[in-house]
């Protein structure tokens, strides 16, 4: 799996409200993006960037569920859990060109929309405010990764578990505990004790 037969075209309603969520374009303006613009499909588990490889793809969740973890002494420390509608890649990879020491996986059969590096880097180069829309999409990406580490720091492991299952209940059903354990920092053993405690429908 990885490419898939399936039609951009299908998908322009997704691309469209991605866009103009972080920049007011216009289709047309939008729809310049489009050839450079792929489709790519994971089967559940499925590994979408190893660790020690580049990044190559800037990707968009269309439908599923995208992990981006890294392991420490062989224990897995998940970063994010992108659904739809989410930015999910090894940033510093994408960017700097640098070896990923992250990977991310398909925790479902998830469908992405991606754009290659050089791709990425044509756009830049040829199509007008497509600098400007990758500094704003760069800009949110940086700030909503800053808000997650200082919602971290500030609040006890208690309150970033009911935090998390109050705004996020689907999750619970989605994504395996010992995973969302290592994603809000809690000890497994933690995590399920306060599920039992406050009654958590797992």
């Amino acid at each position: 799996m990885g490419h898939s037969s399936v039609n951009i075209n299908d998908y322009l309603e997704y691309v469209y409200k991605f866009v103009q969520k972080h920049m007011a374009l216009s289709e047309e303006q939008i729809n310049l993006f489009i050839p450079y613009l792929e489709i790519r499909q994971f089967a559940k588990k499925q590994v979408i960037l190893p660790g020690g490889e580049v990044e190559n793809y800037l990707n968009l969740v269309i439908k599923g569920l995208v992990r981006k973890y890294i392991l420490i002494d062989n224990r897995e420390k998940t970063l994010q859990l992108a659904t739809e509608g989410h930015v999910v890649q090894s940033e510093h990879s994408f960017y700097r060109r640098h070896v990923s020491d992250m990977i991310t996986e398909a925790l479902e059969p998830s469908l992405l929309i991606s754009i290659r590096h050089d791709n990425f880097q044509r756009c830049m180069e040829t199509i007008d405010g497509a600098e400007q829309l990758a500094r704003q999409l760069m800009t949110y990406m940086f700030i909503k990764k800053d808000a997650h580490y200082l919602y971290h720091v500030k609040n006890t492991v208690r309150q970033r578990f009911i935090h998390y299952i109050t705004h996020h209940p689907q999750m619970l059903q989605r994504v395996p505990q010992k995973i969302l354990a290592s994603y809000l920092d809690i000890k497994p053993e933690t995590f399920s004790r306060m599920k039992r405690l406050l009654k958590v429908n797992y």
